[in-house]
């Protein structure tokens, strides 16, 4: 039996038709993964789902796959709206939807901030059959338009990915506006990388029914990403990273996401690397829409092979070739930390991570061996040639400082509202 062949009957015994399991396939879905295998099941017995599993399991088409079988028996209106808490993740999910069902006349619309919301507002009252939105977005078209609210009164599925994210006190407010007003009876699918109170607690107050799925062993890191550190001052901390960069080719290194904690930080770091000749494209909160998705689309396509980014590029963004990332700054929950690397080492590949770590983090760097239970690597780099780089990058930080405080306002210290 051919891989093909066999990758079809195995999502055919879990409900799937014979069309969604070949075109499954044909986007390298070639065996189900454990939570496809019981999560696919119950979705299609009608059941509510929340679904735990490691980032890169597949949870995406965990959900579209039953989804799409679904409607396509019985498609009417709006038939299911996907909450996700980035932009690039609801792009990301639309453009899966959309290439499972290769051969459905499927409409399926993105709903997210940086767009003409009257534009967003006549595509949603035409009523496409899947909606993948951010919450902010989604509920000011609730607040400044009844005809949207009444557009998903036949809802079939609510699916929340990122759900750990999503029930965050900084989404209350607009989630809670969001269940007054779309049907109680409902199909209610959770999925995400981790288990958090909130998501425990959702199971027992509102979804007593619910099949719960958990693949989680705590937070671990993936086996094939080789985890490092540098340990450096931190006035050498951009000539470390200078010259990991010039060792790409070395390392056979294609492509790599540097991860900063603040939106500042990044757009220092993009500024200094410019200036120092290596192109680079960036993804924070603060860019706008369609840079966003410029940024995104020539980095996922490989024309710029580094991506400077907040952690909103560290949930759910799946980038198969991503070969290293590097932690610029070390992030202060563990759990971000592992959402970070699991950036790398996707899809069956190898990856490597490299966190740059200073005096002042390594108690938080202990604290994240303790919470995934591993330890990483030390990686000795020859300091004296790194020092040759410190009179570049001190001028180019210094120039690019300068220069953002002038157009943006950005000193040493930032709105709270400008860290991610």
């Amino acid at each position: 039996m051919s891989d093909e062949e066999l990758s079809i009957r195995t999502f055919c015994s879990l409900g799937i038709k014979k069309w969604l399991a070949e075109n499954a396939f044909k986007l390298g879905l070639c065996e189900a993964t454990t939570v496809q295998k019981a999560c696919i099941p119950p979705i299609l017995k009608g059941l509510d789902v929340i679904g735990t599993s490691q980032t890169g399991s597949g949870k995406t088409a965990t959900f579209a796959l039953p989804i799409l079988h679904i409607l396509s028996q019985d498609s009417y209106g709006i038939f299911a709206l996907c909450m996700t808490p980035t932009r690039e993740l609801a792009v990301q999910i639309s453009e899966q939807f959309s290439a499972l069902s290769a051969g459905l006349t499927l409409r399926c619309q993105v709903i997210t901030g940086g767009e003409e919301i009257q534009a967003q507002t006549r595509s949603i009252l035409r009523r496409p059959h899947i909606i993948v939105a951010t919450p902010g977005r989604l509920m000011d078209h609730f607040l400044n338009s009844p005809q949207v609210i009444g557009c998903f009164q036949n809802l079939r599925f609510l699916v929340l990915d990122e759900a750990d994210r999503l029930l965050e006190p900084s989404f209350e407010s607009e989630l809670r506006i969001l269940f007054e007003n779309i049907p109680s009876k409902r199909q209610t699918l959770l999925f995400s990388a981790s288990i958090t109170r909130n998501i425990a607690a959702l199971q027992h107050i509102t979804m007593n029914d619910a099949f719960h799925f958990e693949a989680f062993e705590g937070l671990k890191a993936v086996s094939s990403c080789r985890q490092e550190y540098c340990f450096l001052p931190r006035v050498m901390r951009d000539a470390y990273l200078l010259h990991i960069l010039q060792q790409r080719e070395n390392w056979d290194i294609r492509s790599s996401i540097i991860f900063t904690s603040t939106v500042r930080s990044c757009m220092i770091l993009s500024g200094i690397l410019d200036k120092l000749g290596i192109v680079t494209v960036s993804l924070h909160s603060m860019k706008k829409q369609k840079e966003r998705k410029d940024s995104f689309a020539r980095f996922k396509s490989g024309e710029v092979s580094i991506l400077l980014a907040t952690d909103i590029a560290s949930r759910g963004l799946d980038i198969p070739t991503v070969d290293m990332v590097i932690n610029y700054e070390v992030p202060i929950a563990s759990k971000d930390y592992i959402h970070r690397i699991g950036r790398t080492a996707r899809a069956g590949r190898s990856g490597r991570s490299i966190t740059l770590v200073t005096q002042h983090d390594v108690k938080i760097v202990q604290k994240i061996e303790d919470a995934i239970d591993s330890k990483m690597r030390c990686l000795s780099l020859p300091e004296e040639e790194i020092v040759k780089n410190m009179n570049s990058v001190g001028s180019a930080r210094r120039s690019v400082k300068i220069s953002l405080l002038e157009r943006t306002g950005f000193g040493e210290k930032v709105n709270k509202n400008h860290m991610k």
